[in-house]
Parts: structure tokens; C-alpha cells; sequence
């Protein structure tokens, strides 16, 4: 039989980088807000008294993440700036497109236009810092909004997000349009940065 506190841990984990509410917490274990509470601080205590854990818990306006723990920030820049560790997958430049063009842009609108959860690909371009979290939407549950970096700008070596390549017959995209027209943007992003590696 599964443990509340191993079901806390797996909603958190699949949440990724967009985090779980406390409220969504409950409702899914059928647990009361003060339980989940207790929990979450259980598992916390855990993650921190464990000197070979990673990771840990960390919480903004009653929403909670898992993330490394700060002392590994060194270690996983040097991963990230490795040659050839940080190229982009389909999936990665699919959702860094839908976020270049229809920005600001939830994790929910990126999936109805990709029609797949995108939750692990936003948390890898987080880290990679080429999108940042900009506000809230004012919508039932906050959902956060998405947008480019500048970083995003120097990856792919564009001035500002005017050099990105046009919507064919569109002046500009809305949400639940025909996905047809990204997805040809997709394989315009991927050759330009195919490209882009082969000329360095």
C-alpha cells in the first residue's frame, strides 16, 4: 500500500518545474491541508537530514517544487556548459517555439497546441535559462506564464524576437489556431540551429 508521503513525493515529481498546489495536493491524496502540510514537512526533513540526497522541497504562495539543493549549483553549471551536453531535443525547441511566438504563454496553452505534457521540457529550458517565469495569468489557479531570455536571443543568434522567422499567412499566431503552422516553425527552428552549430 502506498505511503501519503510517497504520494506527496511523486505528485511533486511529475508537477516538475511549474510546482503543485497545496489545494491540488489534497485533492489528489484525499488528504486535509494540515496533513499534507505535515507531510511536506516530513519529506523536506528528509531530503535535508539526507547528506546524499539532491534535492529538496521549495514552496511560493502555497505552491511546492522539487528542486537540487543550492550547494550543487557549481557542479551542474559545469554539466550545462559541457560540449555537446546541452543540445536541444525535438521536444525542447517544439515548446521553445510555442513559447517564442505566443509569449507570455502557459504550460497548459503549450500543451493543448503540442497536444503532450510538457512539464520535464519546461523545467529543462528553466534550467537552461532560454525561458523564465514572468507573473501569473489571471485565471482560475494562477497559472504561471512563460517567455523568452535573453539568453534564448544569443542560443539561436537572433537581435530581439522580430528576426524570428514569420508565421506563414499569419501576422500572428493565436492560441488554438491550426498547430500546422508551428509545427512547420519547428523544423525552421531545428535547421537554424543545426546551422548555427555547424558554422561555430
Amino acid at each position: 500500500m502506498l505511503s501519503n508521503l510517497a504520494k506527496i513525493e511523486s505528485l511533486l515529481f511529475v508537477s516538475g518545474g511549474e510546482g503543485i498546489s497545496l489545494q491540488q495536493l489534497a485533492a489528489c491524496t484525499g488528504m486535509l491541508k494540515p496533513a499534507v502540510k505535515d507531510q511536506l514537512t516530513r519529506l523536506q526533513d528528509k531530503y535535508c537530514n539526507d547528506t546524499e540526497c539532491s534535492i529538496e522541497i521549495i514552496s511560493t504562495e502555497e505552491r511546492y517544487r522539487i528542486a537540487t539543493k543550492k550547494e550543487f549549483a557549481p557542479f551542474l553549471k559545469n554539466y550545462f556548459e559541457e560540449p555537446g551536453m546541452t543540445a536541444l531535443s525535438r521536444a525542447a525547441l517544439e515548446t521553445l517555439a510555442i513559447v517564442a511566438y505566443c509569449q507570455p504563454v502557459t504550460r497548459v496553452q503549450i500543451e493543448q497546441i503540442r497536444g503532450v505534457q510538457s512539464n520535464g521540457t519546461l523545467h529543462k529550458l528553466l534550467t537552461y535559462n532560454l525561458i523564465i517565469e514572468k507573473g501569473r495569468l489571471d485565471a482560475p489557479g494562477k497559472p504561471i506564464l512563460y517567455v523568452t531570455t535573453e539568453l534564448f536571443l544569443n542560443y539561436f543568434n537572433l537581435k530581439s524576437l522580430e528576426d524570428l522567422p514569420q508565421l506563414p499567412e499569419k501576422d500572428e499566431m493565436q492560441l488554438g489556431d491550426d498547430g500546422q503552422n508551428l509545427m512547420e516553425l519547428f523544423d525552421q527552428t531545428i535547421q537554424g540551429e543545426k546551422q548555427r552549430k555547424e558554422s561555430v
